[in-house]
């Protein structure tokens, strides 16, 4: 029988790589995105539907949820949608601050919480959201953005036993840098003259971060190993440089992987 994956944040990097492998192995994709009508490239491939959704909209979650359910049993939930914010924490306004929750952190549990009761009906379902090895350390100037990472991570780990009992899995893929997606519309980026020297050096970082960035293709093959292996596993560590960085923190010890992390931006 012919699965389903529902994505969100389709409409560019990982969650478009991730609709397209899943189109190609015989799956149907349900992507969801805030403006579908502005998507050219997956509105032309069979067994892929388009469907708007803003992760930080309850209502339109419910109403999506509802719609997808009825045009397909769906096996995963992908919860993808989310972008970077960067800047020093005191140069953040407070809207900036809860954007960043609730489209990273809140979004994800929304669209979790409404997936739930189906998934228990059908004994069935797996959940996978898109984290970060931001999400196992710190890097300066993201201070939010690792919060939700950091949340997602141990979120994930506690709804694995809650959901375990219903048969409906739960994990995470942590990618490192993905090539020309998070220094570009996947960045909110604040600058302050008083945190301009850490934002130099955390910039030269992320340049030379970039050219061993994955490609989200890459990323979009963890999840599809994440899907179909079928091992009781939360966390996939995703790309050669995200796998580098966590094996080096493992060897070191986490505080002189800090110490080290910190010596970078000194």
């Amino acid at each position: 029988m012919q699965k389903t994956i529902f994505i969100t944040g389709a409409s560019s990097g990982l969650g478009k790589a991730t609709a397209k492998l899943f189109q190609s192995k015989g799956w149907n994709v349900i992507a969801t995105m805030r403006n579908p009508e502005k998507e050219t490239e997956l509105s032309q491939l069979e067994n892929v539907t388009l469907l708007p959704l803003d992760v930080t909209n309850l209502e339109q979650i419910q109403e999506t949820v509802k719609k997808a359910i009825e045009l397909h049993t769906i096996d995963v939930v992908f919860n993808n949608a989310g972008y970077g914010l960067m800047g020093a924490l005191e140069t953040l306004s407070d809207d900036k601050i809860l954007r960043q929750l609730d489209t990273n952190l809140l979004g994800v549990i929304r669209v979790t919480k409404a997936f739930i009761p189906y998934f228990r009906a059908n004994k069935n379902g797996l959940f996978i959201s898109t984290t970060s090895i931001g999400g196992f350390m710190g890097f300066p100037l993201h201070s939010i953005y690792h919060a939700t990472k950091f949340a997602l991570e141990g979120w994930s780990e506690s709804m694995s036993f809650e959901l375990g009992q219903f048969g409906i899995g739960i994990k995470t893929v942590a990618p490192g840098g993905i090539s020309t997606d998070f220094t570009g519309r996947s960045l909110d980026m604040n600058k302050s003259n008083e945190y301009q020297n850490l934002e130099n050096k955390l910039l030269e970082n992320i340049d030379a971060m970039m050219q061993n960035a994955s490609t989200a293709e890459q990323i979009a093959e963890v999840v599809y190993e994440a899907v179909t292996d079928g091992k009781d596993q939360v966390r996939y560590i995703a790309g050669a440089d995200a796998n580098a960085i966590y094996s080096r923190r493992l060897e070191v010890g986490k505080e002189e992987f800090r110490k080290e992390i910190g010596q970078q931006f000194s």
